[in-house]
């Protein structure tokens, strides 16, 4: 049976059909009913085992109130099931893909001249050094060349976030995305310039502003979370709020799973650097990899 079928059938048996808002709330307090009836029924299988001889049977019962309930609460707000359950389909290859079900890794600027381009492979160092006020400063160069203004914590304490570029860099390597590092930190810069919507659109202010702000976000995620270290997923809402910034930039084709391996990767590499306060990052953009030389 096909769920919008299952759905139609089960409003045939609603007793309480009507336009009143009110009757909204009923499926959805039977469903959280069903489901404490479930946990129940588990709870009885835990302690007995197999002298619970009904456990399966009763999950299945069980499990059919609650996709009823489900079934009425979609049509209670006018969805469609078949819909829901192929956009949470979509929603979780997304965040979960199969192995060899993501489409072909393409760089954006993959067929531009190279002065256009995000270098492929590059060095990036960071050096720390202190300043005249005895305070820790952070300079950075790729390639040998001056990398975008020194930098200071800009916090009450030492807490590293001077070295911060390094995650424009894990976006660059894993997403093959970084309108910071293509238009501030790379000398020359490698905006696209042919292309004058995509200079003005993914590469211009209002991108390199989007992706200072994610970073600064996931900062404050990742600060309270022992800065990832241990860590080897990132929390679905966290992913979610990326890509609804991102919604009108080309990096919004990467996955939320691309996204959480270059969150991670940038952390990797941050809590080495900030430790040894200063280090040498290889990227490789073909690769997909960044990793702490020296």
């Amino acid at each position: 049976m096909e769920l919008r079928d299952f759905q139609e059938s089960a409003l045939e048996t609603d007793q309480f059909a009507s336009d009143d808002p009110n009757t909204r709330v009923i499926p959805l307090l039977g469903m959280a009913g069903e489901v404490g009836s479930l946990l129940s029924e588990y709870k009885k299988w835990l302690r007995d085992g197999k002298g619970h001889q009904l456990a399966v049977e009763h999950f299945e019962d069980e499990l059919g109130d609650i996709l009823w309930y489900l079934a009425n609460t979609a049509s209670k707000f006018d969805l469609n099931l078949n819909t829901i359950a192929e956009r949470n389909i979509a929603k979780t290859r997304d965040r979960w893909p199969p192995a060899g079900s993501e489409p072909p890794y393409v760089l954006f600027d993959e067929d531009l001249d190279s002065t256009e381009q995000l270098p492929r492979r590059f060095q990036a160092t960071f050096t720390d050094t202190v300043d005249d006020e005895r305070n820790d400063v952070m300079a950075l160069t790729i390639n040998g060349d001056a990398a975008g203004d020194t930098l200071r914590d800009n916090a009450h304490g030492d807490d590293g976030y001077r070295f911060h570029d390094v995650f424009h860099l894990a976006h660059a390597a894993k997403l093959g995305w970084s309108p910071v590092l293509r238009g501030k930190l790379l000398t020359p810069h490698r905006k696209r310039k042919s292309l004058p919507e995509k200079d003005d659109v993914d590469d211009g202010g209002r991108a390199i502003v989007i992706d200072e702000a994610i970073v600064a976000y996931v900062w404050e995620y990742a600060r309270r979370h022992t800065f990832l270290e241990h860590i080897t997923t990132v929390d679905f809402p966290v992913l979610k709020t990326i890509k609804m910034l991102t919604t009108e930039l080309e990096v919004h084709d990467r996955s939320a799973h691309q996204w959480e391996e270059a969150i991670l990767a940038g952390y990797d590499a941050w809590r080495v650097i900030r430790e040894r306060r200063g280090g040498t990052v290889r990227v490789d953009l073909i690769e997909r990899t960044i990793e702490v030389v020296g």
